[in-house]
């Protein structure tokens, strides 16, 4: 069921933009021009998110700089699906007290899903002095505003969702974006979820499901191509869940009809809602790129139901199969919790065969970490850190084996890849199934390459240039 949406009016947008630019009048009339970071922990999501924050702070007349030191104004953008995450995002804000110290002017904001915790915020207030206002995943439409309040007040605030009053919902259309590359492109087509997952808040940070209109996507799709963008990735918590003007394959197939040449990928796919009709929208066009991530979390039936997942192993290696038929040259990519609470050994052992009868090209394995209002937190059973890292690393010594040899089958072959150039000396990029390509000389980045590939590792190809 989708959650009800609240469109921004134009002219709330447009209200943020005129302040936008009273604050670039200021900047201008100053002779300085402010430089800005905006520090990005997390999923592609949050990737995306930033992308439209600098594009506001961009409008303001800021300039940006990959320096804290440099930085007049810094805006951490935090992530909460995991206790790593949070941490890090924590520690990377915590770097940031002796620069306010000697630079009281310095402007710090944190923003994103951890800032909708209800703990989090008590605990950046509290131990976090130097932080001058913090804002929700719902409210970056509102960070022009929110700039000049915490420039005129000198006082700190939280403006979140999750406060009372607050409200999840909100779909921004019309903010600016300033993207990191010109020839791959984030672009989101739906916010929230709702399958509520024991183990995940996301459904509390995020809020539950609402969709972006069809047209509007179709609009932003044919910018970007004409732009020259030759890698787009539609987002969503679950992507394939949305319910615009059509559905998700019919999303698909729109997209993949607009002139140009491009591939379409998207994340991240719910296997209760991997159907098979997009399968065959993918299998229908080449602009599909042939890469599907279909997250399983374990391979035992009775830890699928503690989670919530709604599927079994044996439908879950039913679609696996089903792709395998439809798209054989995809890669199929996933993600394992080692260490859910009440896994016992058995469980896990029919997780590491899951993963060896799914052949996966790539698996995505993370310790369980207890998030703060999930069910799974509470649940009983909870499994000691050190079995839990060993059955990560047993784990992902099985996969890397396997990947190895997967990657191993493409010597030979010759692939389309689409170059990011060079760095440090390596030519690389990534081909349709998603895989990273080294090769031996350059090629302009946003080019695509015909590559030969004569090596492989278990997260890489190599191979070299044919014209």
């Amino acid at each position: 069921m989708a959650y009800k949406r609240v469109e921004i009016p134009e002219s709330e947008l447009a209200r943020q933009r005129d302040i936008c630019f009273e604050i670039r009048g200021r900047i201008e009339a100053s002779g300085r021009r402010p430089l800005a970071l905006v520090d990005t922990y997390g999923c592609q999501q949050n990737e995306a998110d930033s992308e439209e924050l600098r594009g506001y702070i961009e409008l303001m007349g800021y300039g940006f700089t990959e320096s804290e030191a440099e930085a007049d104004l810094i805006v951490v953008n935090t992530c909460a699906i995991r206790e790593h995450a949070e941490l890090r995002a924590l520690s990377g804000a915590g770097q940031l007290k002796k620069l306010k110290a000697d630079r009281p002017d310095l402007l710090v904001a944190v923003c994103g899903c951890m800032v909708e915790q209800e703990h989090r915020r008590a605990q950046l207030f509290a131990s976090y002095p130097y932080v001058d206002f913090l804002f929700g995943t719902d409210r970056l439409h509102l960070l022009p505003e929110l700039l000049l309040r915490a420039k005129r007040e000198k006082k700190r605030f939280a403006v979140t969702a999750s406060q009372p009053g607050g409200d999840f919902g909100v779909i921004s259309e019309g903010m600016p974006v300033r993207r990191t590359s010109a020839y791959r492109a984030w672009l989101p087509v739906m916010y929230g979820c709702n399958n509520f997952c024991t183990y995940c808040v996301v459904p509390f940070v995020r809020g539950r499901e609402r969709s972006r209109d069809t047209e509007t996507i179709l609009r932003e799709a044919r910018e970007l191509i004409e732009s020259g963008c030759h890698d787009i990735t539609l987002l969503g918590q679950n992507v394939n869940s949305y319910a615009g003007d059509t559905d998700f394959p019919g999303l698909m197939r729109k997209i993949v009809e607009l002139p140009g040449d491009f591939w379409l990928r998207f994340m991240t796919s719910h296997p209760k809602d991997a159907s098979g009709d997009l399968v065959e929208a993918m299998r229908e066009s080449d602009k599909a790129a042939r890469h599907f991530h279909l997250p399983v979390q374990s391979g035992s039936d009775r830890i699928l139901a503690r989670m919530n997942r709604r599927y079994t192993a044996s439908e879950y290696l039913e679609k696996v199969a089903y792709i395998r038929e439809r798209l054989p040259d995809a890669a199929i990519t996933s993600d394992v919790i080692c260490g859910f609470p009440g896994e016992t050994e058995a469980d896990f052992e029919q997780t590491v065969e899951l993963v060896g009868r799914a052949g996966f090209d790539m698996l995505y394995t993370f310790v369980y970490s207890p998030r703060v209002g999930s069910a799974a937190a509470k649940m009983e059973g909870q499994i000691p850190h050190e079995e839990k890292v060993r059955r990560f690393e047993r784990l992902s010594a099985f996969q890397n084996e396997r990947a190895a040899a997967i990657n191993a089958s493409y010597v030979g072959k010759t692939l389309r890849v689409l170059s990011d150039g060079e760095e440090n000396g390596i030519y690389s990029g990534r081909c349709s199934q998603n895989k990273i390509v080294t090769f031996d000389r350059a090629v302009a980045p946003g080019s695509f390459a015909q590559v030969e590939i004569t090596g492989a590792q278990a997260y890489a190809l190599s191979g070299v240039v044919r014209e």
